[in-house]
């Protein structure tokens, strides 16, 4: 009997430290991303920048997400790579162009949203431009569920790596850049959406309780 007691006791302690461990690990996750959102808000809120160029390519990183940058060239044409998406205007496609910069260097520009009817009927002008948007860093394989079809030409992510290959577009910049113009008509720009689920002190707050009432009812039956 002492022997099955010890046993009881231990399961019961593994379990309550397990639960505050789950509790801590939570803590921690939720310092984590309220440093990301300041992160990001702040980078939001920063002067845009000559998009990186290939002397900066392998600097290029999560901590450069959503930085505002500015890009001057033309749109090469008949180059367009449509993605699947859904957004508040509803399910439709990205419109990836390639962007030959006057700089010498090419990076993909996610032009908008365009509704399914409208694949294939919004073709860029070849003039020169001066684009402003949002670096965004790519989307390798595919969405949830749902792989990059290349030979189908089927894509559910911004993958650009895939992209430019399968479309021979020659070396391209290993980001694109998400455009933030919103005017009317399409394809639609100032889509993104920068969103981050924060629900770390909840989740915290439901290991440490569960851990109370685990310490709780072993005591209840202790006693008893």
């Amino acid at each position: 009997m002492p022997r099955r007691a010890a046993i009881v006791t231990g399961l019961l302690l593994a379990t309550i430290a397990l639960l505050i461990g789950l509790g801590v690990w939570q803590l921690e996750r939720r310092t984590w991303k309220l440093a990301l959102i300041a992160h990001t808000e702040a980078m939001l809120a920063s002067a845009p920048v000559a998009a990186p160029g290939p002397a900066a390519w392998g600097a290029v990183g999560a901590g450069d997400v959503y930085r505002p940058v500015v890009a001057t060239g033309r749109y090469r044409p008949r180059a367009d790579t449509f993605v699947q998406a859904v957004t508040e205007l509803g399910g439709g496609f990205w419109v990836m162009t390639p962007f030959d910069t006057t700089r010498g260097f090419t990076v993909l520009v996610n032009r908008g949203f365009v509704p399914a009817e409208r694949r294939g009927a919004v073709a860029p002008s070849p003039a020169v431009r001066t684009i402003r948007g949002l670096l965004r860093v790519s989307e390798p394989g595919g969405g949830f569920l749902r792989h990059n079809d290349p030979a189908a030409d089927r894509w559910y992510s911004r993958d650009v790596a895939r992209i430019a290959a399968t479309k021979r577009l020659g070396p391209v910049a290993p980001y694109f850049i998400d455009a933030g113009d919103p005017k009317a008509g399409w394809p639609r720009g100032g889509l993104t959406v920068v969103r981050f689920r924060n629900s770390h002190l909840v989740y915290a707050l439901t290991w440490f309780g569960l851990a109370a009432l685990v310490a709780f009812m072993a005591w209840r039956v202790r006693r008893r």
